[in-house]
């Protein structure tokens, strides 16, 4: 970097007033540049937390063994769920529903979801996420609800879940 340094301010400036500014301005990219120094470096911050990820899961194997129950309980308790189907993996914490029948607009699906979504979260204190859509996104994703499993949440947060879902989703879509 000095070697660069050196030959650019010079190359670049021509100056010997100039020679604090370009001093500086190095300066600042050697700085600005200390997580990005290899094009595929993961930043400092970054790999800290994961590798505190790593060791908070192999001192407590059991949150994976609790993450795994919790999912299989509430795709169990989401099998019946009428007029949502679920269409994410079964072994994934997060749980992509979408709409059995479409209403033939994305902006028509989106709108009824967010009506299940809103109903939820105001009737039942739970809190589930729609997909949104940019107008930058290259890929499109299907308009659904998403639902974030926990290894701490209980067997009973799991169930008033699904039953509040199962609710909210008659409701809303009888309404259709």
């Amino acid at each position: 970097m000095d070697t660069v340094r050196n030959k650019s301010r010079f190359a670049l400036l021509g100056f010997e007033k100039q020679d604090r500014l370009a001093t500086t301005i190095f300066a600042h990219y050697r700085l600005s540049s200390s997580g990005y120094v290899f094009s595929a470096s993961l930043p400092p911050y970054l790999a800290s937390a994961a590798i505190t990820a790593i060791d908070v899961l192999e001192g407590h194997p059991d949150l994976i063994t609790n993450l795994k129950a919790n999912i299989a309980t509430l795709h169990k308790g989401l099998s019946d769920l009428q007029g949502l189907e679920i269409v994410s993996h079964p072994e994934s914490p997060i749980v992509f529903l979408r709409l059995k029948r479409s209403t033939g607009s994305t902006k028509g699906d989106l709108q009824l979801l967010e009506d299940i979504a809103d109903h939820l979260l105001k009737e039942h204190s739970v809190f589930v996420a729609t997909s949104k859509r940019s107008t930058v996104d290259k890929c499109k994703l299907p308009a659904g609800i998403r639902l974030f499993i926990s290894a701490a949440h209980t067997e009973s947060d799991l169930g008033k879940a699904c039953e509040s879902l199962k609710r909210a989703t008659a409701l809303v879509l009888a309404g259709q």
